[in-house]
């Protein structure tokens, strides 16, 4: 497992937290181009996942379906995947599965249901896009990701998906690494200057949403 530290900064531009990453002294540097990831997210009826995260549940899931590129509808490559987070440290199980249109959610959802083996049965809540960037240390050892224009729509009560009407201008910053490397940490975080967070954007999408009582 991996930990995965969150950083939800809402005070300053995209430009500036990219420039506090590139003058950090461990010289972080760009490992991939940038590019928008999309999630379709799948919960219970009662909101179970949703609720976990709230609710400060140590051990929980999150089942998502997740591509890349700028074409939301038509979804290619789609990977399902099971997030299992224990507080901070962070895995999942991924597994490749058809392609599928945005407009035809039961397909997918069908087959997510036999994958995640998850007792009560899953509906997609919400589905988000966002623009990532990646960085990391020349040792391989540390990453960042930074997230920005996150974007999100609601799938429970419209499966026809026209544009975007939930916008959140924050950032989101994310520190990964190998567990065994937590003891060295302290040479990468005393030099942000921000404050680590708890930052889910499923819980904030379904929550700016107003879906959930």
């Amino acid at each position: 497992m991996r930990y995965e530290r969150k950083y939800k900064i809402e005070n300053l531009s995209l430009p500036l937290v990219e420039q506090s990453i590139r003058l950090h002294p461990a010289s972080f540097k760009k490992i991939f181009p940038d590019r928008q990831v999309n999630n379709i997210y799948f919960d219970t009826s009662d909101f179970r996942t949703y609720k976990d995260n709230v609710m400060g549940i140590a051990e929980r899931k999150k089942f998502r379906v997740r591509w890349y590129g700028e074409n939301v509808e038509q979804i290619h490559q789609p990977v399902f995947e099971i997030k299992i987070k224990n507080n901070l440290l962070g895995d999942k199980i991924s597994k490749q599965v058809d392609e599928f249109d945005l407009s035809n959610l039961d397909f997918i959802t069908k087959q997510l249901q036999t994958l995640s083996k998850a007792i009560l049965p899953l509906q997609p809540t919400l589905l988000n896009s966002y623009w990532r960037s990646y960085y990391g240390t020349s040792d391989g050892k540390f990453r960042i990701t930074i997230d920005s224009q996150l974007r999100y729509f609601s799938l429970l009560e419209k499966r026809k998906f026209k544009t975007y009407h939930l916008k959140d201008q924050g950032v989101v910053m994310e520190l990964k690494y190998h567990q065994d490397l937590d003891n060295q940490t302290d040479r990468i975080t005393q030099h942000f200057p921000y404050r680590m967070s708890k930052s889910s954007k499923y819980v904030t999408g379904i929550m700016m949403s107003e879906n959930v009582i």
